[in-house]
């Protein structure tokens, strides 16, 4: 028989659940099990370990280009649907149900929804686009413990969902697996192009996109991406991991997260950093975990050097940097959170300032020698979070010089929206 784990069973433990069938290391049932446990929907996911499995569900074989499966609480069965088939089904995918809104906001992690409660509740037509799920990378986090109110902590996505319901009890709209391509700034309309053809207009924007993960700069890492090789703090894969050695990337607190999460289920788990110590990235409450977890060790001064498989991830080789001596690891899970690069290739067509990373810069980091920055068309200074492009504001990782820290993001996106009632109260 196949073997079916639950994962991700939430606080509404008795809610039914999606079903993912696959094999072993599909990328495409890993974007789905992410893309779920973000967007806060139970799933059970089942592996097929035989092609004798595979067809008792329906399916030729374990390669069967079909898979994964999807079974909804309801039977509706998918096969190797999309996310915005998903989506759909879940009843959350919606086309803009105005011509023109108050406030577009583009992105649904901390800033984003925090700018979303605020707008709407207080009376702006308000409209969030986001590209995949609701959250950004907070959502990926399976504990945050110093966020404000949560003495016991919270899941990221928990908490992501108490704010989506939350903005969208006020009246705001939330059009998810829709991504912006395209921004036009003119005649006090700030106009957003997404990649489906649909148009947001409205008098006011606020770009809260987040970044990227940076990838790993080694051979085969396209090819074993979602197949051993993963992205962020991966909470939706922890309970897939037990008694298995985890190797973890990056010294920041999402890897710190991400390896104490993953120690309560994994064997091993190995850190692998590139700076002398964890001490200047992470905080200390985390470092003090992980010193304290046995089976939690830290490689500093180290760096992925190779990556090593046939269809799945099986061994990752690991390089002192001060050395030069190697080390090969046999693992199917390695786990990457290497900071990120910000969405904003957009912002060189519609002429709104980045500095060199590309993060978005704003307000007084716009002044040079106290004046204000070329083409800009008004007689008063760009507001705090206001970008070069009146109207258009910036907040959260996206924007230059911000904290990369939840809170931070959600006190930038309450904020943000106090500038936007400023700008359009000027006319």
């Amino acid at each position: 028989m196949s073997t079916a784990r639950t994962l991700h069973v939430t606080i509404a433990s008795t809610r039914a659940m999606v079903k993912i069938i696959d094999r072993p290391g599909s990328p495409h049932a890993h974007a789905i099990r992410d893309f779920l446990h973000r967007s806060d929907v139970p799933f059970e996911w089942v592996e097929l370990r035989s092609d004798d499995e595979a067809r008792r569900v329906g399916v030729d074989n374990c390669r069967d280009p079909r898979l994964p499966v999807c079974v909804f609480p309801d039977g509706v069965r998918m096969e190797r649907p999309t996310i915005r088939q998903i989506t759909e089904k879940l009843g959350w995918f919606r086309d803009p149900s105005r011509s023109e809104y108050d406030l577009a906001i583009y992105g649904a992690g901390p800033a984003g929804l925090s700018a979303a409660v605020y707008g709407a509740s207080e009376g702006l037509k308000t409209v969030v686009i986001e590209r995949w799920a609701p959250g950004g990378q907070a959502a990926s986090s399976p504990k945050i413990e110093n966020y404000l109110g949560f003495p016991d902590g919270i899941s990221g996505a928990e908490l992501t969902e108490r704010a989506r319901n939350q903005a969208c009890r006020f009246g705001a709209e939330l059009l998810l697996a829709r991504e912006g391509v395209r921004g036009e700034f003119t005649a006090g309309k700030r106009v957003g192009y997404l990649a489906d053809g649909t148009k947001i207009v409205a008098r006011s924007a606020i770009c809260a996109t987040g970044v990227e993960y940076y990838t790993l700069p080694v051979e085969g890492e396209e090819r074993f991406r979602g197949a051993g090789l993963y992205y962020g703090a991966g909470a939706s894969e922890a309970s897939l991991c037990r008694n298995e050695h985890v190797v973890v990337v990056g010294g920041g607190n999402s890897a710190g997260q991400a390896a104490v999460q993953f120690a309560r289920f994994a064997r091993q788990v190995t850190m692998v950093v590139r700076g002398d110590s964890l001490k200047t990235t992470l905080s200390a409450y985390l470092e003090d975990r992980i010193a304290a977890a046995s089976n939690i060790e830290v490689l500093t001064n180290s760096e992925i050097t190779a990556l090593v498989g046939d269809d799945v991830l099986q061994t990752v080789e690991i390089t002192n940097r001060r050395t030069g001596q190697k080390r090969r690891l046999d693992t199917h899970w390695l786990f990457a959170c290497l900071g990120g690069a910000p969405h904003t290739d957009w912002a060189v067509e519609a002429g709104v300032a980045r500095d060199e990373a590309g993060y978005l810069v704003t307000g007084p980091d716009l002044l040079s020698e106290v004046h204000p920055p070329s083409r800009w068309p008004l007689d008063r200074p760009p507001y705090y979070l206001e970008t070069n492009v009146p109207g258009l504001f910036a907040a959260g990782d996206v924007r230059h010089g911000s904290v990369k820290r939840c809170a931070s993001a959600v006190g930038e996106g309450a904020m943000a929206v106090t500038f936007v009632h400023r700008y359009l109260a000027e006319g």
